[in-house]
């Protein structure tokens, strides 16, 4: 089978198309012919540790959907035929092994393409929002970064759950389309100078869950823009500032919690956790259709360089798959 694998270096990345053997799965793995894999920037960032140490080859893909080949003799639940998506080591091949504890039925109503950017965005946004953000309806949201793939699962989910949602970006357009997802208020900027906007949008109350997907660069900013008791969730740094202003006083004052949104460190076990009420809480805003993707780009499988450019780029709104053709 073909299937992409990356080495990181401690400046760059290289990317090769291999012909490897097709995985057997364990007792309790289910093999999958990939039908579609999701691109997740946080894979192709310099230091952030998910390849093992610098220099080391390793097959990528962090998500995806396919059909069940095969089981592990311990596999329940599912069968050969079957249609699943889930996260999945591995996934930027033409065949891939998941293990039964991230394993989802796909829902009919999506494609193969939707259902493969949905598990690792759309779990993330779950662990921010309600996990860990105990989001509750008529709340407010702030999303630093809103176009970004889990800006805008967050912004889907948010609205599924009757919040309001306030969203920063570069890009006018990028709003605009963000506008027909139920994005509420539009700020237009990449700069820390939005909190002013926020307690005007808000009637001052400001934002009662702040999604950081952008670094240090805005996390002063989002203290000024936080409600009373607020949460601030950390998902990301695309800004590459890994420190920002800490106001003690008014952390302290607003009675704040923050907190990080990241699986680096997570076991297996602490990742799969939370499926299960995944499952039961979210799926049905799929199979209802109130929540659908967004694939914002595709690629075909030789082209995972194209595709890795674009995101770095930052041209999507939404999510870029890798759509896979098994021999």
């Amino acid at each position: 089978m073909k299937s992409h694998w990356m080495q990181m270096t401690e400046t760059d990345t290289l990317l090769e198309c291999r012909e490897t053997e097709i995985p057997e799965p364990g007792p309790r793995q289910l093999l999958l012919r990939m039908h579609a894999a999701g691109l997740n920037r946080g894979e192709f960032v310099l230091g952030h540790g998910l390849h093992g140490k610098a220099g080391t080859w390793k097959q990528i893909g962090g998500e995806g959907a396919g059909e069940v080949l095969s089981t592990g003799k311990e596999v329940t639940g599912f069968k050969a035929g079957d249609k699943v998506m889930g996260r999945c080591a591995g996934a930027f091949s033409e065949y891939a092994l998941m293990d039964l504890a991230e394993a989802m039925p796909k829902p009919d109503s999506l494609s193969w393409e939707e259902a493969a950017c949905l598990p690792m965005t759309f779990l993330v946004a779950f662990d921010m929002l309600v996990l860990q953000g105990r989001l509750k309806a008529g709340e407010w949201i702030l999303l630093n970064g809103a176009s970004s793939g889990v800006g805008v699962a967050a912004l889907q989910l948010g609205k599924a759950m009757g919040a309001n949602v306030i969203g920063t970006s570069g890009s006018a357009e990028k709003l605009e389309r963000l506008k027909g997802l139920g994005l509420d208020v539009a700020l237009h900027t990449r700069a820390a100078d939005f909190a002013a906007d926020v307690m005007t949008a808000t009637d001052q109350h400001g934002a009662d869950l702040i999604i950081n997907a952008v670094g240090g660069s805005v996390f002063a900013e989002n203290i000024r823009a936080a409600a009373f008791e607020a949460r601030l969730a950390i998902v990301g740094y695309v800004d590459g500032q890994l420190h920002g202003d800490f106001d003690l006083e008014a952390f302290h004052a607003k009675r704040l919690t923050l907190f990080g949104v990241s699986n680096k460190m997570r076991t297996k076990a602490q990742r799969a956790a939370a499926v299960p009420r995944f499952t039961s809480e979210v799926l049905p805003y799929f199979e209802a259709g109130t929540i659908k993707p967004q694939v914002d780009k595709q690629f075909d499988f030789e082209d995972l360089l194209a595709a890795k450019a674009c995101m770095e780029a930052g041209h999507h709104a939404g999510k870029i798959v890798l759509r896979i053709s098994a021999a």
